[in-house]
């Protein structure tokens, strides 16, 4: 649940009885054509009228997804049955004006996108975001809720859920309607492993609810690699969150008609992948990892800029490089630890996260806080214009995740004693255990006093969180025996990254916007040119060039001949040197591990949960 306050839309107020009752009833009579059919029931309600809204975000995304528009068959009743007459002021809202205190409101909802963000109902299941499934009722949001599923007949559906079960079944309550907002809910025939936690006063059941298409011995190996990231993480921490009514539930489809994704929440998470256990597990265990984390850092462990939530609004908040980048810098560490993956295998996982970061030129636009404030332009949002993030913007998550190595590192190196899990556990203690919000001034504070060295931690924010400029990680790295070199020394390149040249197309022609400093944006060649010819070759495919690249040093100059917009050009490419790194253990690449180095790789890098 996050940390909430009532709001009110278009000046309406009505106000909530001491016994006001709401109810919600969905079925799902046509499941065929991905529709559940919904009742929202208001009772003893004082007169006025009750306004009532689809919300167009949800916890865990900051952007507007406007999910009234699969909303319809729209209708209101009062409790004889008689038709109510409603208006809808906008796109988001509906108003029942007369009423005898009972307002019965039902409505038809499509759903055909299984994921952490919307809704999918068919034959197999109904997976329900609640923000994008429920209609729910203003200034009545501190109020309980009740919800009755009735599964299709003959369906052999459960319902997995972080609500509170009832002596029914498929009935559930909720203490207020933010708690409610916040349970995703799975209905289908899944499979279901659990194992206990302990907590300081009490122990917690940690629920699998899996709905895929593999075996048991399948799931049953995926619950023990599971349990390892579980016990890996709560040692970061050093307790389990307090989950409320004494359970955590991971509601897992892996399945091949969902769309990959993962969503926090309070006391359960929603994983959607179409990778089977069979071929995906280890890649499926990533999320998880990343998702179960969030039950302290931001679920618990919250911003103060995303306090209160607001569902009709998107959402802005500068600590995402935190909230969102430090877990994903934690959850392939967690895996490590856990001894599921080796050394190799963990550096090699980083390789494609520190050449996007650091070879980017987004930093010369943005900080970590900046960035993180572009999240409703980029988190699951959409527009059909074209847009510039690919030299403007650096994803909070992968930039985050390296300012957490390299805060780790840096911890580890200059005060011995002190790593980031001690910075989680502190941050988790004053603010996250205590459910109060923290700001960024309380981020760099908590450092400084951690560390005893306020100077420290002013530095390393000023230059890398408020400012742009990336943690020097090579010597850092070298603590741990891990080299970080070039992986192409001496090879040449015309732009940074892929080069972008869709050869499938009737001409060589630039599909995406070319890199700001790298030879083919210098040369003025951008998105939808077609190359004519480089060095005086036509390049028909892409072994022309990569052979043309190869038989040239960085430096050389190429004469490159391209049409933009039906006109011709005549420009010179000057070749720049390969900048992509790879990250690799000493010992791969015949380079001495000293005991020092063991020692610091084990620290870092070994099993936390073991001791």
């Amino acid at each position: 649940m996050l940390f909430f306050l009532g709001f009110m839309l278009l000046g309406y107020t009505v106000k909530a009885q001491s016994n006001t009752n709401i109810f919600y009833d969905v079925r799902f009579p046509n499941v065929a054509h991905n529709e559940a059919e919904i009742t929202l029931s208001v009772k003893n309600v004082n007169p006025g009228p009750v306004q009532f809204t689809m919300s167009r975000t949800s916890p865990g995304r900051y952007a507007l997804h406007e999910f009234a528009k699969n909303v319809y068959n729209v209708y209101a009743t009062n409790n004889q049955g008689d038709t109510l007459e409603i208006t809808r002021p906008d796109l988001h809202n509906w108003m029942v004006n007369k009423h005898n205190g009972t307002v019965k409101f039902s409505y038809t909802l499509y759903g055909d996108r299984a994921d952490g963000t919307y809704s999918g109902v068919n034959r197999e299941h109904a997976h329900l975001n609640m923000p994008a499934t429920f209609i729910w009722a203003q200034d009545l949001t501190d109020q309980p809720i009740t919800v009755r599923f009735h599964p299709p007949k003959d369906a052999k559906w459960k319902v997995a859920s972080q609500l509170k079960p009832t002596n029914s079944a498929n009935t559930f309550t909720a203490p207020n309607f933010y708690y409610f907002m916040d349970s995703p809910t799975e209905l289908s025939d899944f499979s279901m492993n659990s194992w206990t936690v302990a907590g300081d006063t009490a122990a917690y059941t940690i629920r699998l609810a899996l709905h895929h298409n593999g075996t048991v011995q399948q799931f049953n190996e995926y619950t023990n690699m599971a349990k390892k990231v579980v016990a890996e993480q709560i040692a970061v921490y050093g307790e389990p969150p307090a989950f409320d009514y004494g359970t955590y539930t991971f509601i897992v489809d892996y399945l091949p008609y969902v769309f990959g994704d993962g969503m926090e929440h309070r006391n359960s998470t929603i994983l959607t992948s179409t990778r089977s256990l069979e071929d995906g597990a280890m890649r499926n265990l990533g999320t998880l990892s990343h998702e179960f984390f969030h039950a302290w850092n931001v679920e618990r462990l919250r911003p103060q800029s995303l306090e209160p939530f607001n569902f009709t609004e998107a959402n802005v908040s500068g600590a995402l490089w935190f909230a969102e980048g430090f877990t994903s810098y934690y959850d392939d560490l967690i895996i490590r630890r856990t001894g599921l993956t080796s050394n190799q295998e963990y550096a090699e996982g980083w390789s494609g996260t520190l050449n996007y970061v650091l070879s980017s030129p987004g930093s010369n636009y943005y900080s970590p806080v900046e960035m993180s404030k572009q999240a409703p332009f980029v988190d699951a949002a959409s527009s059909i214009d074209q847009q510039n993030k690919p030299n403007t913007f650096i994803s909070y998550y992968s930039w985050g995740a390296v300012l957490g190595l390299g805060l780790d590192l840096t911890l580890r190196s200059e005060f011995k004693d002190i790593t980031l899990d001690d910075y989680m556990r502190t941050m988790w203690q004053k603010f996250g255990k205590r459910e109060m919000p923290y700001t960024l001034d309380d981020l760099e504070t908590m450092l400084a006093a951690l560390t005893d060295n306020a100077a420290f931690a002013e530095q390393f924010f000023d230059d890398h969180i408020y400012g742009s400029a990336m943690v020097d990680l090579k010597p850092l790295l070298a603590h741990a025996g891990f080299l970080l070199e070039q992986e192409n020394p001496g090879a040449a390149v015309m732009q940074t990254g892929s080069t972008n040249i869709d050869f499938e197309a009737d001409e060589p022609t630039i599909s995406a916007n070319t890199t700001v400093g790298s030879p083919l944006y210098k040369a003025g060649v951008d998105r939808g040119d077609i190359v004519l010819s480089i060095g005086g070759q036509e390049i028909s495919n892409a072994r022309d060039l990569q052979r043309l690249l190869a038989a040239h040093s960085p430096g050389d100059s190429l004469s490159i001949t391209y049409r933009s917009l039906d006109e011709k050009y005549e420009s010179t490419l000057v070749l720049a040197e390969d900048p992509t790194l790879q990250m690799v253990p000493y010992e791969q690449v015949g380079k001495e591990l000293t005991s020092e180095m063991k020692s610091f790789r084990e620290s870092w890098l070994g099993s936390k949960a073991e001791k």
